[in-house]
């Protein structure tokens, strides 16, 4: 009886555990699944993205964390997920040298001049371009990526 209880249990702890690979949020155009889980998101995404090598930036940190830098405003800490399902795999589509992503964030501080519209969660595409090694948030900012090959 005490082995089949420990195993219910280590059953329970292992799917809570797997159930932390994504997050639920509400957008404005409804509910989505977002994972910043590194371990599940095999992409080099870390980092800071320039504008044309300089700021604006984005800054995507582990846990979720980093900064967003709009034109002409200071960067301001905000949180972050790539869109995935609800099993936490990442959704994308494949082109024929890229492959785009959703990247939502939201602002973790509040400006005096933010409006409703501010305070949500929002998207911006990521993309990944194989040919020159560039990633992409919003088209502007890049990071430069190194390839590395799976053993």
């Amino acid at each position: 009886m005490k082995r089949k209880l420990l195993l219910v249990a280590l059953l329970f702890v292992t799917l809570n555990g797997f159930s932390q690979i994504w997050t639920k949020i509400e957008a404005k155009n409804g509910m989505h699944y977002i994972t910043n889980n590194m371990e599940f998101i095999n992409i080099p995404l870390l980092g800071t993205y320039l504008f044309k090598g300089k700021e604006p930036l984005v800054e995507l940190n582990q846990y979720g964390e980093g900064f967003y830098q709009l034109h002409d405003q200071l960067k301001r800490p905000m949180i972050w997920g790539l869109e995935c399902d609800e099993s936490g795999a990442l959704l994308y589509k494949k082109g024929f040298e890229n492959s785009k992503y959703i990247l939502w964030y939201q602002y973790t501080t509040n400006s005096e001049n933010d409006s409703e519209e501010d305070k949500n969660w929002k998207m911006v595409e990521f993309t990944m371009h194989f040919k020159t090694l560039k990633m992409f948030i919003q088209g502007e900012r890049s990071k430069d990526y190194i390839e590395t090959v799976e053993k």
